[in-house]
C-alpha cells in the first residue's frame, strides 16, 4: 500500500496543493485508483463516499489535461464530470480547483436551481473541465450552448443515485454524444444490474477497484434501531437531542414536507435546526450547509435527495427519522458520518408501517441493527414483529451519551428527484483531513 503522497508518479504543482491541504497518506481507494489512471485506463471503482474518491479521479485528471495543453475551444472541455446532485456538482468542482491551483486549467460548474447566464459564459471561454448535473447540461446541449467533441476523459460519479433518482435515461443521451476514443471511470457505492450493465457500455476492459464490498454500510458507524410508534417519534427524537453527546446530527426524512416539519419543531423546542431538500432555493441550501459546517445549527434535516451532496466533516450521528423505502438509501445516509477515520452512530426511528424496510436494509447490508429498548417509547410489539431486527444485541445509553450492551442482553419519487437534483447542484467542497478523503 501507497504510504504517502510523495510516493505516487503527482507532478509537483499538484503535491505542493495536496502538501497546503495536509494531505500526506492516501486512502485505499486514491493508492489503488491513480496508478491506473494517470496510465490512462478505464476505471470502475466501487467505493461509498467519504472514502476519498474525488481526489481520486480529480487528481490524474488535472496531471493529463496540464501536460496535455490545448487552446480554448468555445462551448468544448476535455473532461466531464456527471454527479447526480448540484450540492455534489460545487463540491467536487471545488475540489477540482483546489488540487489544480497551480496548474491554469479551467474549470465550469453547471446545475439548475440558478439562472444559466454566468454557466453558458464560462462554457463560452472553453473550459477544461466540466462538472455537471445532467437535467441541466442537456437543457444547455438543446440550446447549442455544448459539444462533446474534445472530451478526453469522462467520469461518471454516484452512478447508483443516478439510477434512484431517475437520471439513468438523460446519463445514457450525454454519453451517446461522447467521441468513442476517450478515458472513462464510473463510481459508485452499490452495484445494482442497472449500474452493471451502463458499466458494461461504457467502460472498455477497465480496472476494478473495491475498497468495500458492494452495498455494505460503513464500518466504523454502529448502527441501531429504537421501535416506536409514528406519533411518538418527535417527542423520542426531543429526548435522544438531549444527549450532549450528539454534537452534529444529520436527520433524515422522506419527504420535504416532512423535512420542514422536523426542523420546525426542534425550533418550537429550542434546537437550533434547519431544512435542506429540492424545494429550497440554491441560496437558501447553500446557506443552511454553510449555518451546519461552522456550527451555527446543530441539527440538519434532509431528504434522500441532499444525502449524496453533503460533504461536512464532524457529523458525529445520522438520526433516520423516517427509514429510506429504498434500501440502498440507507447505505447513503449513514456514510455521512464517520468520515475520514473518526466514529459515528447511526440511530434509525422505526414504527410498524416501517418494518418492511428494516427487513430489506438488513437484508442488503447483511447485519442486522442492535435494538435499543430503553427509551420511553420503545414498543415490544413492533420489535416482535420484526423478525430480523437483532433482539439479542440490546443497547442502552452510558452515562457519557456512548451506546453500551443492556445487562439484558423507492424515496423522493423519481419526478421529484428529477426536478431537484438533475437540474440543479451545489454546496462547497470541505477538504480538510490529512488522509485527503475528498468525498
Amino acid at each position: 500500500m501507497t504510504q504517502s503522497f510523495a510516493q505516487l508518479d503527482l507532478v509537483e504543482p499538484i503535491q505542493r496543493a495536496l502538501r497546503a491541504e495536509n494531505y500526506e497518506t492516501p486512502t485505499p481507494i486514491q493508492a489503488q485508483a491513480i496508478p491506473h489512471l494517470l496510465a490512462g485506463r478505464d476505471l470502475l471503482g466501487i467505493a461509498q463516499t467519504g472514502t476519498g474518491k474525488t481526489a481520486a479521479f480529480a487528481l490524474p485528471i488535472l496531471q493529463r489535461l496540464s501536460a496535455e495543453r490545448a487552446a480554448p475551444v468555445r462551448n468544448a472541455m476535455r473532461a466531464l464530470i456527471l454527479t447526480p446532485t448540484r450540492e455534489l456538482a460545487v463540491q467536487i468542482h471545488e475540489s477540482f480547483r483546489t488540487y489544480g491551483r497551480h496548474l491554469q486549467l479551467r474549470s465550469a460548474v453547471i446545475y439548475g436551481g440558478v439562472g444559466q447566464k454566468p454557466q453558458t459564459d464560462a462554457l463560452a471561454r472553453g473550459p477544461d473541465i466540466v462538472v455537471a448535473t445532467p437535467g441541466r447540461l442537456l437543457d444547455l446541449v438543446q440550446q447549442g450552448h455544448v459539444r462533446f467533441d474534445r472530451v478526453a476523459v469522462f467520469v461518471l460519479d454516484e452512478a447508483d443515485r443516478m439510477l434512484d433518482m431517475g437520471f439513468i435515461h438523460d446519463v445514457r443521451r450525454v454519453i451517446a454524444k461522447l467521441p468513442p476514443a476517450r478515458q472513462s471511470l464510473l463510481f459508485s457505492a452499490t452495484m445494482p444490474p442497472e449500474v452493471e450493465s451502463l458499466v458494461k457500455g461504457i467502460l472498455k476492459n477497465p480496472q476494478r477497484v473495491e475498497v468495500t464490498p458492494a452495498a455494505t454500510t460503513v464500518e466504523r458507524v454502529q448502527q441501531r434501531v429504537l421501535f416506536v410508534d409514528s406519533a411518538d417519534k418527535r417527542a423520542l427524537l426531543a429526548d435522544v437531542l438531549k444527549d450532549p453527546a450528539i454534537a452534529r446530527a444529520l436527520i433524515f426524512t422522506r419527504t420535504k414536507h416532512g423535512a420542514n416539519r422536523v426542523a420546525e419543531q426542534l425550533d418550537r423546542i429550542g434546537i437550533q435546526a434547519d431544512a435542506i431538500h429540492g424545494n429550497k432555493s440554491q441560496a437558501a441550501r447553500q446557506r443552511a450547509l454553510d449555518d451546519f459546517r461552522r456550527g451555527k445549527t446543530r441539527v440538519l434535516v434532509a431528504t434522500d435527495i441532499a444525502a449524496r451532496g453533503i460533504d461536512i466533516d464532524g457529523i458525529t450521528h445520522v438520526i433516520n427519522y423516517e427509514l429510506p423505502n429504498v434500501p440502498e438509501s440507507y447505505v447513503h445516509r449513514i456514510g455521512r458520518t464517520a468520515r475520514a477515520g473518526a466514529d459515528g452512530i447511526a440511530l434509525s426511528f422505526c414504527d410498524a408501517s416501517e418494518r418492511a424496510f428494516l427487513r430489506d436494509i438488513e437484508k442488503l447490508t447483511r447485519q442486522r441493527l442492535a435494538v435499543v429498548d430503553t427509551h420511553r417509547f420503545h414498543r415490544a410489539g413492533a420489535q416482535a414483529a420484526a423478525p430480523a431486527a437483532s433482539r439479542h444485541a440490546r443497547q442502552e445509553p452510558s452515562r457519557n451519551g456512548r451506546q453500551e450492551p443492556s445487562r439484558n442482553g423507492r424515496q423522493e419519487a423519481s419526478r421529484s428527484g428529477r426536478a431537484n437534483g438533475g437540474r440543479r447542484g451545489g454546496s462547497r467542497q470541505q477538504q480538510t483531513t490529512r488522509a485527503g478523503a475528498a468525498a
